[in-house]
């Protein structure tokens, strides 16, 4: 399972990468692997919402699980994946890569101290296993 570095993570297992102001939001390694196969995605945020912090994105859901999808920092989306929604599978081999979901113009950046970071958020994923 890998954890980068360059990533702030949730504990509801999303991640978003911070571009100047824009941030690229999916779900971790972690998450694609405790779900197992992924076979749907649906992403009900669009091109022009302004979202909060937490507020649902999408749905995912597996073989095994479903599971909501939370933004991570308040934003407008500025970019939705779609080869996603077709692929979903991808985010089980690329989840960090092809594999994200949304790009939106981050709000408020301070948000981002919410969350947490690598080293951090493995300890929290190994706390979990056990």
């Amino acid at each position: 399972m890998t954890f980068p570095k360059d990533l702030k993570y949730t504990k509801n297992d999303e991640w978003i990468r911070v571009e100047g102001d824009v941030g690229t939001v999916g779900i971790s390694d972690y998450a694609q692997d405790q779900l197992s196969d992924i076979v749907f995605l649906e992403i009900t945020a669009s091109v022009g919402d302004e979202l909060s912090q937490g507020d649902g994105l999408g749905e995912i859901e597996s073989v095994k699980a479903a599971a909501e999808i939370y933004l991570p920092v308040a934003g407008t989306v500025t970019q939705v994946n779609a080869d996603i929604v077709d692929t979903p599978e991808v985010i089980n081999s690329d989840p960090y890569g092809e594999g994200w979901l949304i790009r939106l113009d981050i709000k408020d950046a301070a948000q981002l101290e919410d969350l947490l970071d690598a080293a951090a958020y493995e300890a929290y994923c190994q706390d979990r296993e056990h």
